[in-house]
């Protein structure tokens, strides 16, 4: 009977999951306020309906108490958040909000289905994340003086990057934490923001040097500490804002010219990046060492197919680091192909809800913000998805949201706030533009009024 149940849960998943994702992309069209809302609504409940599900397979499975109590803790976070967010916020947009909680519950399920305890654990630094996200977006509304603070941001990114690198501690062959925090994910935001501050005043010849060194500084210690994964979400960051900007193709292609550089000096510098160029090329022929890893990612997405093996069906524990590295090859595995196809679909509808911010909202500054934390998002769910599906060679770098990792969802969760915030302003300028336009229809009636009653 319970391989019955787990048989029919992942169809019941899949279609939930496949439904939610239309939602996202089918609210971009222009419909009223009580439509987006019953849309609203519904997806809300299919988020419910898909961690009842996940979790009572999960429990069937395992007989396990502490899932159940996971579960109850789950619902009652995502409860609190969405009460939370529209009591506070009365403009906040609340399917970045659903897209937020979606994404983590699909980490909160695979995380229970690999290991309760890192599942706890993620859910306590969520919540903790998201007290603290709750007051970022009247921070943004409210501290004009950010945009002044451009030096600031540049000095606190590399003073953490390189006290990393001197005293870090070594884990898988790089230096990413310090006392337990990898400040490299929260730098991701003080460098989107330097950048933004330095850009948005002046976009001159001197100005772009400046942003340059600076960006090489961040770069470059992290190449040194082989952070190679941030290192090219920081370089694509810096290129993209710079071109913006600018609106210079030759800066792009002189960027694009000097990371291909960079990349082939990095690759006779270090071996372990000859040996990750080497898995990616052939990982069968290096299966006993480097591409161990690549070789059981793919074996797992093969295995699930397009419909997956059902929750606890699969062997997803047998790839080292699946956790954090290769969840995206987890889910593929247990829940399948198409499932994590509109996992990727709801990843872009995350990235271009906030393009269509960076594009609307009218001050430069915060415009840059926008455009700069999406484009790290956008590549970071590239880098993951592309390295455990052998598109391009492993960067380490985790899923956002989803995979485990405390630095790393936290500053995800606080870069959601920050694009909260920025949805916000962008609806307090369209009131004011719309009250502007209101009161000089006003002003232009009453004087044709005049004009008329002067005439008689």
């Amino acid at each position: 009977m319970i391989n019955v149940i787990v048989e029919l849960s992942k169809y019941i998943i899949l279609t939930l999951m496949i439904v939610y994702t239309f939602h996202c992309f089918y609210m971009v069209r222009r419909q009223s306020e009580e439509e987006k809302k019953e849309l609203l609504h519904q997806q809300l409940m299919m988020i419910f309906f898909m961690d009842f599900t996940a979790f009572l397979v999960i429990y069937l499975k395992t007989f396990e108490f502490e899932v159940v109590l996971f579960y109850m803790e789950m619902m009652a976070y995502f409860a609190a958040i969405q009460i939370l967010y529209r009591f506070f916020y009365k403009k906040a947009s609340l399917l970045l909000l659903n897209n937020m909680c979606m994404l983590l519950s699909v980490g909160f399920i695979m995380l229970c289905r690999l290991d309760i305890a890192s599942a706890t654990r993620q859910l306590m630094i969520v919540a903790a994340g998201s007290a603290v996200a709750l007051v970022i977006p009247v921070m943004v509304r409210k501290m004009k003086f950010l945009k002044d603070l451009t030096w600031i941001y540049a000095g606190i990114g590399v003073v953490l990057l390189a006290a990393v690198l001197v005293l870090g501690k070594t884990s898988l062959g790089a230096k990413l934490s310090l006392m337990g925090i990898q400040p490299s994910e929260a730098i991701k935001i003080t460098f989107v923001f330097f950048m933004a501050a330095l850009l948005s005043k002046d976009t001159g010849f001197i100005t772009v040097v400046k942003a340059t060194v600076v960006a090489g500084m961040h770069v470059g210690i992290l190449v040194l500490s082989r952070d190679l994964g941030s290192a090219v979400i920081f370089f694509v960051a810096y290129l993209v804002m710079i071109y913006v900007s600018t609106k210079k193709k030759a800066y792009l292609g002189i960027g694009l010219a000097g990371g291909s550089v960079a990349s082939v000096i990095a690759y006779f510098l270090f071996g372990h990046v000859r040996e990750r160029v080497s898995a990616w090329k052939d990982p069968m022929a290096v299966y006993q060492n480097e591409g161990y890893q690549i070789v059981q990612s793919l074996f797992a997405i093969g295995t699930g197919g397009l419909f997956g093996m059902g929750l606890c069906q699969g062997s997803p524990e047998v790839i080292p680091i699946v956790k954090n590295d290769f969840i995206f090859s987890a889910i593929c595995e247990e829940l399948g192909g198409i499932f994590a196809a509109c996992l990727i679909l709801v990843c872009m509808s995350f990235f271009l809800m906030i393009v269509n911010i960076a594009l609307k909202i009218k001050n430069r500054f915060y415009k840059l913000i926008a455009l700069g934390l999406g484009t790290e998002y956008a590549f970071q769910v590239f880098l993951t998805i592309g390295g455990a599906t052998k598109f391009i060679p492993l960067t380490g770098v985790t899923l956002p949201l989803v995979s485990y990792g405390g630095s790393s969802v936290m500053s995800t969760i606080l870069m959601l706030a920050i694009i909260q915030g920025l949805y916000i302003l962008r609806e307090d300028e369209d009131e004011e533009f719309e009250k502007r336009r209101k009161e000089a229809t006003k002003r232009a009636r009453e004087r044709a009024q005049a004009q008329r009653e002067g005439n008689y």
